[in-house]
């Protein structure tokens, strides 16, 4: 039977932290988690928008959070953890696609910025109310075009959009596997999944052509989404099924279960062997903490 938004299990007395939930895929993640009786924290860059998204959602309160930017995250953390000293679920889902190669405050590419090194900040400064979580983290079917690259992690030598795209949510993958792996050692009862939309029509996909004023490539990126792509809502149930399906383990990986995992209802699917390399996680791992400063685990 196909799993769908009502087959969701109550979630009284739980506490979920959703980021990039003004919109698209968070949003409805955000909103199906509250209708189930989730007290749902919005992780949002644009407050006033996360404002009005809280009070359709039905939220519990917006924390600004702009992931490219490593004090942006730090007090994100501080006042999450201020006032819930619990998390039951983390939806790590806000991120960028193909944007021209900016660099952040931080010295980092945009990309990887908000993608990897944002979470990645964000879950371990979080680490300490997460104790017992599910800590699920979005990622793509574009991972399997993915190759991390350790010596020019900010793109300096070479940058194409979509390779880096790719690579960030490699990262995501790699991240979900060895946070998994490094909890179980720890003795922590913390379960880290993924999850990804298959094709689905959100403005994730303008956003990158448009910053560049590249009207035609957005257009047609657009125009292609909304052709073969499924609805945000409907994008937004494997992350739902990741967040929520009891007695999920650590590295469950989520996705449509239609064509190529284009579209549909969501299943467990399989990641590439990339994003089971263990010595490249690990490796991913150190060098992230190094540049972050954000140590855990």
């Amino acid at each position: 039977m196909a799993w769908k938004a009502a087959d969701i299990p109550a979630q009284d007395g739980r506490v979920a932290v959703v980021t990039g939930a003004t919109s698209g895929l968070g949003y409805h993640t955000a909103l199906q988690l509250a209708r189930a009786g989730a007290e749902v924290v919005l992780a949002v860059r644009d407050t006033e928008r996360g404002e009005r998204a809280r009070e359709e959602v039905g939220a519990a309160a917006v924390v600004e959070l702009d992931l490219a930017s490593q004090a942006s995250v730090h007090a994100a953390a501080a006042t999450v953890l201020g006032r819930w000293p619990r998390i039951d679920i983390l939806v790590n889902n806000a991120g960028v696609m193909a944007t021209p190669r900016i660099t952040t405050a931080d010295g980092f590419e945009l990309q990887m910025a908000t993608n990897h090194f944002g979470p990645f900040a964000f879950t371990g400064l979080l680490i300490d109310a997460l104790r017992g979580a599910r800590v699920v983290t979005v990622a793509s079917g574009m991972h399997r075009g993915g190759k991390i690259a350790l010596d020019d992690l900010q793109s300096e030598r070479d940058y194409h959009r979509w390779r880096v795209y790719s690579q960030t949510k490699l990262a995501n993958l790699l991240f979900t596997f060895e946070l998994g792996r490094r909890a179980a050692a720890a003795g922590l009862a913390l379960s880290s999944v993924a999850a990804h939309p298959g094709i689905a029509r959100t403005n994730l996909q303008a956003a990158g052509p448009g910053m560049d004023g590249n009207r035609l490539r957005q257009a047609m990126i657009v125009g292609g989404t909304y052709v073969i792509g499924q609805s945000d809502a409907q994008g937004a149930l494997p992350s739902l099924y990741a967040a929520t399906v009891p007695d999920l383990p650590s590295g469950t990986y989520v996705g449509p279960n239609g064509l190529f995992e284009g579209r549909g209802h969501p299943k467990i699917v399989s990641a590439s062997k990339a994003a089971h390399d263990e010595a490249v996680a690990r490796r991913l791992w150190d060098a992230s903490q190094e540049l972050t400063g954000v140590t855990y685990l």
